[in-house]
């Protein structure tokens, strides 16, 4: 950490509560398998990466979330301005069914990824954090599988889409795609990162 950095008070504290307010919500309406989601442990690991002004706690979460939340932003306002559906990523934001309060609290997507990127800028890189973001999905992926239901697919460990893959036995899908997040997502923003604060 740079000692001439400080984050201002105000972000870490309206940010925290934010945080609060969202846990609670989401620990009354969904289930807590929920909070296994890479973009949850983003929401959840970003309070102490701005309290503790980590860069490698923010390295880590950018790792894991840019590129997924990219696609979410595109699929999310890409419906808004076209009213066509995108992806399935953000069915869950237009379904009247769910009360706006609860949707709204999902805007976190929105601006995760450009405090992430701030926060970076203002702290430097962690070029270890694609390894420490690797170690930490190959815990959260079995526990995804383990712990939550097809219907939730948490992390998409069940399949990309609705329903279960059936091409290829579950727990080698599960292997794949422990192998996919580091060499697909996480990988090639570390090297995107690594260029532009490196």
């Amino acid at each position: 950490m740079d000692a001439g950095v400080v984050i201002p008070l105000w972000i870490k504290l309206a940010y925290t509560l934010f945080v609060l307010v969202t846990v609670a919500v989401y620990a009354v309406r969904y289930p807590l398998g929920n909070f296994l989601w890479f973009s949850d442990i983003a929401l959840l690991a970003m309070v102490p990466a701005l309290w503790f002004e980590s860069s490698l706690l923010a390295s880590m979460m950018a790792v894991a979330i840019l590129l997924p939340e990219a696609l979410w932003n595109v699929s999310f306002f890409g419906q808004i301005l076209t009213g066509r559906r995108l992806t399935g990523l953000t069915d869950y934001m237009f379904d009247p069914a769910k009360p706006l309060y609860l949707r709204a609290l999902s805007l976190f997507h929105v601006f995760l990824p450009p405090l992430l990127v701030w926060m970076i800028a203002q702290l430097g890189y962690a070029t270890e954090g694609w390894i420490a973001q690797t170690v930490l999905a190959w815990i959260v992926l079995p526990l995804s599988y383990w712990l939550t239901t097809p219907e939730e697919n948490v992390n998409w460990v069940y399949g990309f889409g609705a329903r279960p893959q059936q091409r290829m036995p579950p727990l080698a899908y599960l292997l794949l795609l422990m192998i996919g997040f580091p060499a697909l997502i996480y990988l090639p923003t570390h090297f995107l990162l690594q260029a532009l604060f490196g």
